[in-house]
């Protein structure tokens, strides 16, 4: 198990991610904590194969987007050659995501003005 943070402009791996639930909920096992983090990938990718939309509050969305067939070059030969339409996954991060890995701190919920009584 990695008790270091990957260092800045490092990378984290799906190992990681599992120890991380290891660490932050021990009464998982690591072959549990396993299975849940592949139970997750698996229905995301699952849910993208189908052509459905996934949003994630705070973090993101993952759609799937189509790409029209098209003419390209080969980058070695500089030869035409034909690109087939295809529908690839995209990711488009959330406003919170963005704040905190740009170091700001995220909004805070706007529910206050909810739960206050009306003013008369």
């Amino acid at each position: 198990m990695s008790t270091n943070p990957p260092p800045e402009g490092g990378s984290m791996t799906k190992r990681d991610l599992i120890d991380e639930v290891v660490k932050l909920y021990p009464r998982f096992s690591g072959r549990d904590a396993e299975l849940i983090v592949n139970a997750v990938f698996d229905s995301m990718t699952d849910a993208l194969a189908r052509g459905e939309r996934i949003e994630i509050r705070g973090f993101g969305s993952f759609v799937v987007k189509h790409r029209q067939a098209r003419e390209g070059r080969n980058p070695k030969t500089g030869a035409v050659v034909a690109v087939a339409a295809k529908r690839v996954p995209f990711f488009k991060v959330g406003k919170e995501l963005k704040l905190r890995v740009d170091g700001k701190a995220a909004p805070e919920s706007t529910g206050e003005a909810s739960e206050s009584p009306p003013s008369a």
